[in-house]
């Protein structure tokens, strides 16, 4: 029986359940593209329901991070070179970090014996477990992108952007210019991925949207779970202000930069059509 033999209402069932199979797949490829960042709010949870004896939180928060990276490189979860690039990630989060914590954007009331400046290194750890996802995915979902603007344009446009965390406690802030730059700059790009062998592609600037939007919602679970603290939650939580999804709109693009940046460096191949 030839597809065109097949009523329509019954075509319209087995599309309607491959379309549930590819986005249960989708959801499971995401799932696990995201372990390392569930071990950690696992681990917020954990240490905030149940103390743990002998060190304060922050250190044992540490410690597992650091035992889940080794794990993961160990088990084969994550490559050298990805490992790489979350180390560098960990260092861009960590100056980060201290600069806000200590300009007040937030705090980390907590003790630790592993803290600089006030801010305890397991910190890193969830900047790099934005860039472990961004690694995961790209691999598990074949990642391609499609008009991908010229190297000269994205390094200082993913530089501006950064550095405007920091300028603009001094000078103007400029995130909406740069925000506009952005939509501009990627205007015509696509990101392309794969999901049980069919091949779907979305527009790079609602990718960011949507993984900002979601990193906004992680973030309420980690204040709830006292990751951080910002000024507004010292005497209870409450819901971070959705103005944040613009920060973390910016980090999320800063991050997809880098990471598209590194693997064209490395040689992965970009198709212009």
């Amino acid at each position: 029986m030839s597809h065109q033999d097949i009523p329509l209402e019954k075509q319209s069932k087995l599309n309607i359940l491959r379309a549930f199979k590819q986005l249960v797949h989708f959801g499971w490829q995401q799932a696990l593209s995201c372990l390392f960042p569930v071990v950690i709010f696992a681990s917020l949870a954990l240490t905030k329901i149940i103390p743990l004896p002998i060190l304060p939180r922050y250190d044992w928060l540490l410690i597992i991070c650091v035992l889940m990276q080794w794990w993961m490189l160990r088990s084969g979860l994550e490559t050298k070179d990805e490992l790489k690039v979350i180390t560098l990630f960990h260092l861009i989060g960590l100056t980060l970090e201290i600069f806000k914590v200590n300009m007040g954007s937030w705090s980390y009331p907590g003790e630790g014996y592993f803290k600089i400046f006030g801010v305890p290194l397991y910190s890193g750890f969830m900047y790099a477990s934005v860039a472990s996802y961004l690694c995961q995915a790209w691999r598990r979902l074949d990642v391609d992108l499609i008009k991908w603007p010229p190297f000269w344009i994205v390094v200082p446009l993913a530089a501006a952007i950064y550095l405007n965390f920091f300028t603009h406690h001094f000078w103007i802030d400029v995130r909406w210019w740069l925000s506009a730059l952005v939509i501009i700059v990627f205007w015509k790009s696509w990101v392309i991925y794969e999901v049980n062998g069919t091949q779907y592609r979305m527009p790079i600037a609602l990718s960011f949207v949507l993984i900002g939007f979601f990193i906004w919602v992680a973030e309420n679970i980690a204040t709830f779970f006292g990751a951080w603290q910002y000024p507004n939650q010292s005497d209870a939580w409450s819901l971070v202000h959705l103005g944040k999804v613009s920060s973390w709109l910016l980090l999320v693009i800063v991050s997809f930069l880098i990471v598209a940046t590194l693997k064209q460096v490395k040689g992965k191949n970009f198709e212009n059509i």
